[in-house]
């Protein structure tokens, strides 16, 4: 059996990152400690990928999004992305694939942005075995602080859940993980279970 050359690339990538490295030389001044950057990530694998023919093509599988509320009151878009990157030896076109997830908040436009970075710089720490020690999610130099979930989100959470979930024993775990959250509220609770009795059965009807 011919050998794939894409491990082969990935191991030459893999030792010249272990020889130059990528400093910590970005901070989060909310917090005080030191990450690499995404844009860091892209300069010192760049030169790399080219010299031992290896490409590294995205493909985002799943996304997610759900509006939080800060402290202060504002809006928070969290998104949640799974993304799959085939890791492709040009010599030979021989492909290795690593899935990882990228999450990310935001109060604009860019907190996709940001969790398909996190999920590439991740993928390229895990693949090329790139030191992370005090390397902060790439939601860069940013903390948000939000306020627990109420008992109108987790219902609307649910909801959502729900109407895109096919599988119905996952279903009823949410759906029991969802009633247990919601103790204290009994016409949430009530919502919560007529909305998986809906869904529930519009499963059986559908199978």
């Amino acid at each position: 059996m011919t050998e794939k050359k894409v491990y082969a690339a990935i191991s030459a990538v893999a030792k010249d990152m272990a020889t130059t490295g990528i400093s910590k030389d970005r901070k989060n001044a909310q917090q005080g400690f030191n990450f690499r950057g995404i844009d860091q990530v892209y300069n010192a694998l760049a030169p790399a990928l080219v010299n031992h023919g290896l490409l590294i093509l995205p493909r985002i599988t799943e996304r997610t999004v759900t509006e939080r509320t800060t402290q202060k009151g504002g809006v928070l878009f969290y998104v949640v992305v799974k993304a799959d990157f085939d890791f492709v030896s040009t010599e030979d076109g021989s492909i290795h694939t690593v899935t990882t997830y990228g999450e990310a908040m935001d109060s604009g436009d860019k907190a996709t942005n940001k969790a398909m970075s996190i999920a590439y710089k991740y993928a390229a720490f895990q693949a090329f075995c790139i030191p992370t020690e005090e390397t902060a999610i790439d939601a860069d130099a940013e903390v948000h602080h939000v306020n627990p979930a109420g008992a109108d989100q987790i219902l609307a959470e649910f909801t959502q859940y729900a109407s895109s979930e096919n599988d119905s024993t996952k279903l009823k775990e949410a759906y029991a993980a969802t009633w247990n959250r919601l103790n204290g509220f009994p016409d949430h609770q009530a919502k919560c279970k007529d909305v998986s009795g809906i869904r529930i059965r519009e499963l059986k009807q559908a199978a």
